[in-house]
């Protein structure tokens, strides 16, 4: 449920005044108000969900900060502008601060994010510290995880990218030979299914990364699609690619089909989508949406 996050209101404060401050009071606080506006999903959100913000200003720049990062506000229409702000499993639990920037003033709300409860697998494999492995993968991979393009290509809830059952949900946390790994979750979601089985782009995009088995030895064959404004899916582990990079795909689409290229123990999809660089849920998407 989308939640109305509003300035303190001034009408116990007016009664308080004598009759002539009332007006001049009222237009003041009136032209604020209506100056600057946020709304956000939720205040109260899970770790790995998306929170996203809509604020409503005559500034034509405004600026939203959480934490210690800024992150882009999208024009929507008119005076309103959007913003997304990706949670993890590494995000601590507790208060977070979201400051919204506009009209020469500073806001700050209160976000309380929630605990997850997130399964745990215990693997007799020790942490591979991935020395021996040919950096060009990652790098390639990383800079498509910082794509922001300004356009946005999604509309409405995303497409389940294949079938099968869920094999591996998002957010699983790991133990190698007894070592907690801190710093690893499953970023997003794998589906258990026969090699050859269709995958499809669960929304609209520009296919912004190709990576070919032979050089991507643990992501396997690879798409990566750019939805728009800090939205990306990555596609791993294919049998086969279908697309071409640069080229534009619409939701259905076939993109490629499922394998168990790279550092697979079986034929599945996973599929990963991040939000401004970090992997979020990809569950909520499918089923709720973000216009």
């Amino acid at each position: 449920m989308t939640q109305n996050i509003a300035p303190f209101s001034p009408n116990a404060l007016l009664r308080s005044f004598p009759a002539f401050f009332c007006s001049a009071l009222i237009l003041g606080w009136t032209g604020l108000v209506q100056a600057l506006t946020v709304q956000v999903s939720s205040t109260r959100p899970q770790q790995g969900d998306t929170i996203v913000v809509w604020v409503e200003t005559t500034d034509p720049a405004p600026v939203l900060k959480w934490g210690q990062k800024n992150y882009p506000l999208f024009p929507v229409q008119g005076q309103k502008f959007r913003a997304m702000i990706p949670t993890t499993p590494l995000d601590a639990a507790g208060s977070y601060t979201l400051s919204v920037q506009g009209e020469g003033q500073e806001r700050p709300y209160a976000i309380a994010l929630q605990k997850r409860s997130f399964s745990t697998q215990y693997l007799s494999i020790p942490l591979s510290d991935d020395e021996d492995v040919d950096p060009y993968e990652f790098d390639r991979v990383d800079a498509f995880k910082q794509l922001v393009s300004p356009q946005k290509f999604w509309s409405g809830t995303f497409l389940r990218p294949t079938s099968g059952e869920v094999s591996t949900p998002y957010g699983v946390r790991r133990y190698y030979a007894g070592e907690f790994a801190e710093d690893y979750y499953h970023r997003g979601v794998d589906y258990a299914a026969e090699t050859g089985t269709p995958v499809v782009a669960p929304a609209a995009g520009r296919v912004a990364l190709i990576g070919r088995a032979d050089r991507f030895v643990v992501h396997g064959n690879t798409v990566g699609l750019d939805h728009g404004q800090g939205v990306l899916s990555i596609f791993l582990h294919l049998s086969r690619i279908d697309v071409q990079e640069g080229q534009f795909v619409q939701a259905g689409q076939v993109i490629g089909r499922v394998g168990s290229t790279g550092a697979s123990t079986g034929p599945h999809l996973h599929w990963g989508l991040y939000v401004n660089g970090q992997a979020v849920d990809p569950v909520p998407w499918r089923y709720d949406g973000i216009k």
